[in-house]
């Protein structure tokens, strides 16, 4: 069986580990890493026993694959040119800029046969998936995404960062349309928004309650998944899945209660999954596990999110004092 080409494009922070990963898989071969810094390209190529390239457009001819793995604003314009030249790509959250974007990509790597990948790396977590095992007829979901404050991925504000990992796992286990969006934040370091609140409402009755900060002192990654017969809740950090469940008492007189167990989900290299995932599509033409699809809808529902923060900070800005003109 003939090894898959791979590269990356873009190795800053997070790139550098795709093409560890890369390099690990059996089966594949990084044959480059493409990045505008020529010094950072040839530091990480030489880990990795592969080539370095500054314009990406250079390689495209002798790979199958790509991980995109720059900023957001960037990922439409190399996305294109990669399928385009007939590569399958992976390419980190959020997928483009617009709504309008994806569809594109969506569409080119559809006409050509090509997986187009989306990095949502939290529904390759063990503890994600082991509660969407579980997950029946959500009726009301938290979640709390904080992060302390890091220049990294502030490109983009915090619902596009961070609050979209959460978005994408709610939609991805609802599987009911969307009917409301309500939506508060603030900008606190940045000029953009750094803390969000979003509330999610669902055709099913199902509610979701979002909250995200990367200005937060105490970081943390929770969910919590309301159902019939009790709820399960997640500790991404700790790998714990906490799961409680309505039992009824053996006499009519005994009250209902609920009985709690808590597992622990092992850990595993979440990146390598998602990256071996892609892989595995690329080379046996299935659907990846996280579509172009998927990353529009979670992009969809951020931008709107994003939107409605943005307009009612607008509104309540205050007036220009006349005065002092």
């Amino acid at each position: 069986m003939r090894a898959l080409r791979a590269a990356v494009i873009g190795v800053g922070y997070l790139g550098n580990f795709h093409a560890q990963k890369y390099s690990q898989l059996d089966g594949v071969e990084l044959v480059a890493v493409a990045d505008t810094d020529a010094a950072r390209g040839a530091e990480v190529a030489a880990k990795y026993a592969t080539r370095s390239v500054t314009d990406y457009r250079d390689i495209l001819s002798d790979v199958d694959l790509v991980s995109i793995v720059v900023p957001p604003a960037r990922h439409f314009a190399l996305a294109q040119d990669c399928l385009a030249a007939g590569v399958h790509a992976l390419v980190e959250k959020p997928l483009t800029a617009t709504v309008a974007e994806a569809e594109i990509l969506i569409q080119s790597a559809a006409s050509r046969g090509l997986v187009l990948q989306v990095g949502h790396l939290e529904r390759f977590n063990p503890v994600v998936r082991a509660l969407r095992e579980r997950v029946d007829t959500p009726r009301l979901i938290e979640a709390q995404r904080f992060a302390a404050y890091k220049k990294r991925g502030t490109e983009v504000d915090v619902v596009l960062d961070l609050m979209i990992h959460d978005i994408d796992i709610v939609l991805s286990i609802v599987g009911s349309p969307l009917r409301a969006i309500h939506s508060s934040g603030t900008a606190v370091v940045t000029d953009d928004i750094d803390i969000a609140h979003a509330r999610l409402e669902f055709a099913s009755g199902c509610i979701a309650e979002l909250a995200a900060s990367r200005v937060s002192q105490e970081p943390a990654r929770v969910m919590k998944v309301y159902q019939r017969g009790g709820y399960l809740s997640i500790d991404y950090a700790n790998h714990e899945l906490r799961i409680g469940t309505v039992t009824d008492g053996r006499e009519a007189q005994e009250q209902r209660e609920v009985t709690f167990e808590t597992a622990t989900v092992g850990s595993t290299d979440v990146l390598k999954a998602e990256i071996s995932s892609f892989v595995d599509a690329v080379r046996h033409g299935g659907l990846p596990e996280v579509t172009g699809e998927d990353g529009k809808r979670a992009l969809e529902v951020a931008i709107e999110i994003s939107h409605r923060i943005k307009r009612y900070r607008a509104a309540m800005a205050p007036s220009p004092d006349p005065q002092q003109n």
